[in-house]
């Protein structure tokens, strides 16, 4: 295997950057549809059910757009049991997503999943051996303090739901770090189709133990949940590809926009001002931490 380093579109487009931009808002956007068709379809179908159909239909359309690119050679992975385990996080971060939105609004989750950088930076020092800096553990416990005002604990406000949701950003942020791990050694379709293989063969079971035949009001979310998947990730990679990761990275919190968009559209949901000022402060911490990060990776001293 080459180990020259890839050399993106960006490196030859001038507007490749602007590209790759206008993907990741559109990959995320698709995200926050795939959200609401979870939360749309949980008033019919079992939490198992979803799952399946999200994965399911992933790997379907993953099969579709990988695979005549790549021949049997999709299959074939450098870090099989890292493939396996990196796919089992995500397969339990969306369980927990789904399962938190049955009870929580769009803007709450979103707006608690935007702490995944701060789980990422914090579970990359143990994890990776990645040293963080004053200024960044500062933006990791402001992030945090934003959360606590969202929540409120103490208050009896707090839904028990929102420890779902806690859970599935630090599951994502295990997820996230395995993904640099692998990103090292296997191919990125490669990936997609291990992500969703295990994830509908690990929920099957279980779905087929709470099956409920789609109606009316579910079958087209059922279609659109793994097309949605399949797509928004399929944009993810090659935004990737048109401009590094620093440039794209503060555009995945665009989603908030779409959640409370489609929040109040679908469901007549509006985030309290708690949430908002609460989203703000974590949003704000996480673009300082990726400002931070941007700034190490360009000198060598502490951050």
């Amino acid at each position: 295997m080459s180990t020259r380093p890839f050399v993106g579109l960006a490196d030859h487009e001038p507007n490749a950057r602007y590209k790759g931009i206008g993907l990741m808002i559109t990959a995320f956007t698709l995200f926050a549809l795939l959200d609401a068709c979870a939360k749309y379809m949980s008033a019919w179908h079992g939490i198992a059910q979803i799952v399946f159909a999200r994965y399911a239909g992933h790997f379907l359309l993953g099969v579709v757009l990988y695979a005549p690119f790549a021949g049997r050679g999709i299959w074939r992975s450098n870090n099989l049991r890292l493939q396996f385990l990196r796919s089992a996080l995500l397969l339990a971060s969306t369980t927990l997503n789904f399962t938190a939105l049955q009870y929580l609004q769009l803007a709450e989750t979103a707006s608690i999943s935007f702490t995944i950088p701060l789980w990422v930076a914090v579970l990359s020092v143990p994890l990776l051996g990645e040293y963080i800096g004053p200024h960044r553990w500062a933006a990791v416990v402001v992030g945090f303090v934003g959360v606590l005002i969202i929540i409120r604990p103490g208050l009896g406000l707090m839904h028990w739901a929102v420890l779902l949701s806690l859970s599935m950003a630090i599951t994502t942020a295990l997820y996230q770090i395995l993904t640099r791990k692998l990103a090292q050694v296997d191919r990125a379709g490669t990936t997609q189709i291990y992500t969703a293989l295990v994830g509908t063969l690990g929920v099957l079971p279980f779905a087929l133990f709470d099956w409920t035949g789609p109606n009316s009001h579910t079958i087209w979310p059922m279609i659109a949940i793994g097309a949605l998947g399949a797509i928004g990730h399929y944009l993810l990679i090659h935004a990737h590809r048109y401009a590094p990761a620093p440039i794209l990275a503060p555009f995945s919190y665009t989603q908030i926009i779409s959640m409370v968009a489609i929040g109040y559209w679908v469901f007549h949901d509006l985030p309290d001002v708690w949430t908002v000022i609460g989203g703000s402060v974590v949003v704000g911490s996480g673009l300082y931490l990726l400002h931070r990060e941007r700034i190490h990776i360009g000198s060598s001293g502490p951050n």
